[in-house]
């Protein structure tokens, strides 16, 4: 499989991630858990079926120290022992904000609730950040059809 387009030769999408990314790296230095990015990121790619972001970010977060079972039990966190209550809440939120446009009302009061019970306000707000940036990337890769599997970690880095 080809990507319908070489976004990774186009002078607008070299401009536009630059800052993209730049977004991204303030999410990363902040007090939010590298663990708790890295599963946001997984599950909301697998939610939008992004087969270049999912390959990614496993395989980052592997690199990272994650350990398999968690990668794989990720898809159905509401059954598995291995999340702890800080990340079961954030991976809640990350499935309702990515389904944002499934539910009236969007996010419920109850996960909010639930998330800030877990989050300060600082690492609250690079919860949603990294939601609304990592369906951004979704976007992009699921639309251009971008081909899923040679991802190297590191290797935007």
């Amino acid at each position: 499989m080809d990507a319908r387009l070489n976004f990774f030769g186009s002078s607008i999408a070299t401009g536009f991630a630059k800052h993209i990314n730049s977004a991204g790296r303030l999410i990363t230095d902040s007090s939010l858990p590298a663990a708790t990015q890295e599963l946001v990121k997984l599950r909301a790619s697998q939610i939008n079926g992004c087969g270049f972001c999912t390959d990614m970010h496993t395989k980052d977060a592997a690199h990272a120290g994650e350990t398999q079972l968690r990668l794989n039990l990720v898809a159905v966190w509401r059954e598995a022992k291995v999340f702890t209550e800080a990340e079961r809440a954030a991976l809640e939120l990350t499935e309702e904000g990515t389904r944002i446009a499934d539910a009236a009302g969007g996010v419920s009061d109850a996960v909010w609730a639930n998330a800030a019970k877990h989050y300060d306000e600082e690492q609250l707000t690079a919860l949603v950040a990294l939601i609304a940036l990592i369906n951004a990337y979704n976007r992009l890769n699921v639309i251009v059809q971008q081909p899923a599997g040679d991802y190297q970690p590191g290797q935007f880095g």
